[in-house]
């Protein structure tokens, strides 16, 4: 007869071993590109190419991409894009909001005839590919006088966000129960009092989680900013590239380094709103 297992006791069966050891891989080849990545960022121009771990560590790189040495290299001013990329997205993401909260909730509450297939089709936008678009907005930007400025890239950005917005936000709105609103409606409350009293305060985690997932795509977004700007609201995404063939010669080593400067303020974002992105992600999981 079989030993019973004791409480807390775990049985190791060679599937089970075979299963972490299959996860500890993948957990290493996904974490790997971006330890090189470090690796590379510390190194100086006579070991980049080299693939050995034995050598001489230097920050000496993330201070050239900061200061003009880095803008003698490239032309590109990497902490302006750092800030230009900032205002960009901020401004895309508050477009989204002030715009896509209100139609997600419109969205959850109110079903027509052609709803879902309005919101398809306003999901299909980030379906289709940019290099699909680029070209007409290329002309339409060229026209308006707004290529290669600040305004130009937010109204394009929210392109990219607003769908996404507007697709989170509705699942949220949809799990509230309708009751509450309707509690206030009868207390005497306009719908857009209860709508700002009674629904939005409760999905604060979701509008937080899509605000950064708006953000973190609006900041990878490289096709937009690569033909809609020259110089003048040139974007990170843009400016880490410049470092490939900056001077006639590829700086590996500065584009690590200016591409971990580059993560750094997603990963600063959403460590400051870790607690409302948990809860939001969570948020109505179990509905079917």
């Amino acid at each position: 007869m079989a030993r019973e297992l004791m409480p807390g006791q775990k049985r190791f069966t060679p599937a089970s071993v075979v299963a972490d050891v299959m996860i500890l891989a993948w957990f290493v080849f996904s974490l790997f590109p971006l330890v090189w990545m470090l690796l590379l960022s510390l190194k100086n121009n006579a070991e980049q190419t080299t693939t050995y771990f034995a050598f001489t560590p230097t920050l000496e790189n993330f201070s050239i991409v900061l200061s003009q040495r880095g803008q003698d290299l490239t032309s590109v001013d990497f902490g302006q894009a750092m800030l230009t990329s900032v205002l960009n997205c901020v401004g895309a993401v508050l477009v989204s909001l002030v715009v896509g909260i209100p139609a997600a909730y419109a969205a959850g509450r109110w079903k027509f005839k052609g709803s879902e297939d309005l919101m398809f089709q306003m999901l299909s936008f980030r379906f289709a590919p940019e290099l699909m678009v680029i070209v007409p907005l290329f002309v339409i930007y060229t026209t308006l006088g707004i290529f290669d400025t600040k305004l130009g890239m937010v109204w394009v950005l929210q392109l990219v966000t607003m769908p996404l917005v507007v697709w989170i936000l509705r699942s949220y709105f949809q799990d509230l129960a309708p009751e509450l609103e309707q509690a206030a409606l009868l207390d005497g409350y306009s719908r857009i009092r209860a709508f700002l009293t009674v629904a939005l305060p409760l999905v604060r985690p979701g509008i937080a989680a899509a605000a950064l997932l708006a953000f973190i795509f609006a900041w990878n977004n490289y096709v937009f900013p690569l033909i809609l700007t020259d110089s003048r609201a040139t974007t990170v995404t843009v400016a880490v590239t410049k470092y490939l063939g900056g001077g006639g010669q590829a700086f590996y080593n500065l584009t690590a380094a200016a591409a971990l400067l580059g993560a750094l303020p997603p990963l600063i974002l959403a460590l400051t709103i870790q607690r409302y992105l948990v809860r939001g992600l969570s948020f109505g999981a179990v509905k079917a």
